[in-house]
This record gives structure tokens, sequence and C-alpha cells, in this order.
């Protein structure tokens, strides 16, 4: 009887202890709960302290050094500038992409044509030309890009509406970009060096397609260029007018030749018309950097610039030779293909000039010089024959 008195006993104090237990488990549960909710108020509590938002645009940030570079976007603020053409950038990166212009670096490579690149953004874009890649589609003409930037390019062609203008020539612009890289036309500014030649130019454009005199490199290597640009070679002309039987290599000569038939007059906007009444002023805003000499276009003072490179981008096929007009080549050409554009009429008229038929009916400048001609011929016969005279 004493025995079973004992195990009661002993199980009654192993039944308080379990509970002991499980109150010590419980207890034990509601703190770490307890501790849990304490860390996430307290990491909530510091991640407020740390955030910092933009009062301008509300977006936030962890620290408060990313908010003062972000407030660059609204303030303008460009602290980083280049000490090669003083342009200015908001982030010290971009100005390390933009030295690569002035130092000529460039580590991103294609390795399906060997091509280098400043950006591996300019790579990206690249590669679509190798894998035809066009993600980009426009809206309005169903047109598709291989880049953002192209398509945002091409969406000016829709746009009708032009705010920005050049206050010297009164050019109007659909993005401040464009307004800025024409008004470098009128400043003469020309931040792009060609490091083989020390030759400036004031667009990125002009300096590349100036460096294959250097490199020898053949700009048409997308089919659709070379396939336009040996019309040339061909004689191949698809473009037909509907109005005539006349035909053009290129569309954008078709459109200019149908002015004639339609009666359009291309200067209708006022730039255009600026442009112009130029030839009747006698305006002539375009300054030539390396000379007095000024021009009315901006293509005229392109041209004569090439008299103070010395570039020659338009090569002969047949022979070494170089020149700095495409009418210079093409004449040059005729030499090679024995080509004889001018017709027996102009033929019989141009040899006039030598049998002294019809002289008289010449106009009056080339009366002129033939008359000076002769009168130097006279003066030549004259002093000769006194020289002999005397011997």
């Amino acid at each position: 009887m004493s025995e079973v008195k004992e195990e009661s006993e002993e199980l009654s104090e192993v039944k308080e202890e379990s509970e002991e237990l499980s109150d010590v488990k419980e207890k034990s549960e509601e703190l770490s709960e307890v501790k849990e909710e304490k860390t996430k108020t307290f990491l909530k509590k510091r991640r407020a302290k740390k955030s910092t938002t933009c009062t301008q645009c509300g977006k936030s940030f962890t620290t408060k050094r990313s908010l003062e570079i972000h407030m660059r976007v609204h303030t303008g603020e460009k602290p980083f500038s280049c000490d090669q053409c003083g342009t200015s950038f908001s982030h010290s990166s971009s100005l390390n992409v933009h030295m690569r212009i002035h130092t000529g670096e460039k580590p991103f490579t294609c390795d399906q044509c060997g091509k280098n690149f400043s950006q591996s953004s300019a790579l990206k874009s690249h590669m679509m030309i190798h894998t035809g890649e066009k993600p980009f589609t426009c809206d309005q003409s169903g047109k598709t890009f291989c880049s953002a930037s192209l398509l945002k390019s091409h969406l000016t062609v829709h746009m009708k509406e032009k705010p920005h203008s050049c206050s010297l020539c009164g050019k109007s612009f659909s993005r401040l970009k464009y307004l800025r890289r024409h008004q470098k036309t009128h400043t003469g500014v020309r931040e792009y060096m060609c490091f083989e030649c020390e030759t400036t130019f004031n667009t990125v454009n002009c300096l590349k397609q100036h460096q294959r005199i250097h490199t020898g490199e053949k700009p048409y290597n997308r089919s659709a260029h070379l396939k336009t640009h040996e019309r040339i070679h061909t004689g191949e002309k698809p473009h037909k007018c509907s109005h005539c039987d006349k035909r053009f290599s290129r569309s954008a000569h078709l459109k200019t030749h149908e002015r004639i038939h339609t009666g359009e007059k291309p200067h209708n906007r006022s730039a255009s018309l600026k442009t112009h009444e130029r030839i009747h002023t006698r305006e002539k805003l375009y300054k030539c950097s390396h000379c007095d000499k000024r021009f009315s276009h901006s293509s005229y003072l392109k041209i004569h610039e090439r008299i103070h490179t010395g570039e020659k981008p338009y090569k002969c096929s047949h022979c070494e030779k170089r020149f700095n007009r495409s009418g210079t080549l093409k004449r040059h050409d005729m030499i090679h293909t024995g080509e004889k554009p001018h017709t027996y009429d102009e033929l019989k008229e141009h040899q006039k000039i030598h049998t002294g038929k019809n002289l008289w009916r010449q106009s009056s400048g080339s009366r002129r010089r033939s008359h000076k001609i002769f009168k130097r011929d006279i003066n030549l016969i004259l002093i000769n024959s006194l020289t002999l005279f005397f011997i």
C-alpha cells in the first residue's frame, strides 16, 4: 500500500514538472515573438531615419549622398567639366565616358566584325546589325529600329511642331539638341579633333566620316546602303516619274524632280524662305574659322574648309587620286571611262574659240578674254621679231 502511495506522489511531481516546463516553453515563445516584433520595429525606424525623399519628384533614396546626386537632375548642376572642350556633366562616370572622344579609347569590341566602341550600349546597339533585331517600332509608320534613340529621332518626322528656333538664321528644330548642333555652324566651335592629322570638326559624325580617309574603312557595310551606292556604277534607276519618262537612282531625287510637275514650292516655311532670300540679300552668316571668307550656306562653308584641312573624301575607283568635290571626281572619271558627254553641236560651238568663226557672237566677257589673248600673242611676236633684228 505504501508503494502505490509513493508511485502516485512521484507521478504528480512529474506532472507538475511537465506543466512548469510547458509554461516556460510558452513564455519563451512569447518572448521570441516580442523580440522579433521589436527587431522589425527597430529596423523600420532605422530605415526611416536613413531614407531620404526628393521633394521635387517624390523619389526615395537610402543615402543622403544618393539624394544629393539625384537633385542635380532638377537643379541642372554639372560639377564635372572636361578640360579639353569645356563640356560639363552631372556625374563623374559620364565625364569618364565623354573623355574617350578625345583620347580615342574604345574598350568594347564586336566579336563579329572587330569594330570598337567607346560605350557598352553602343556595342549592344551595333550587335543588332548582325542579328537583324529591330525591337523598337514606330506606331505611326510601322518602321522598326534597333535602338530607342533612333526611334526617337525618327518620330520627329511626324512632329509638325518645331519649337526651337535659331536666333541667327531663323531655322527651326523639333529637338533642342538639333538646334545646339546647328548653332555650332555659326559660332565656329569645333570640339572634335582627328588625332592623325589634327583636323577639327563640329560634330562627331563629321569626324567619323573624315577618319575613314586614314582607316580605309568602307562605310557601306549594310546591304541597303551598298545597293544604293552600286547604282552609281550599274546606272540602275528604279524610281520613275509618274508624269514623264525620267528615271532616278534615289527616291529623294525623284521627289525633288516631281515638284516641276506639281508646282510645289518647298520654301513655304519661314526658315527655308529666309535661307533662299540670302541669294537676293547676299547675306553670309557662315564664316570660315581658318580665313575671313563668308558663305550663305553651311554646305558651301564645308566644301571651302577642305582647302584648309586638305580633306579629299572622294577617291577615284580606277586610280589613287582623291578630290575634295564630287563634281571634280566625276569629271576626272571621264579620263578612265572615255565618256564624252557633250553633243556634236556643243563641240562645234566650242571649236569656234579655236577657229575664230563667229567670234564676235560670243558674250562680252568671252570677247574681252579673246581680245586679251590676241593682244598678248601680237606683243610676243613683236618682241621676238625685235630680238632677232638686233641680233
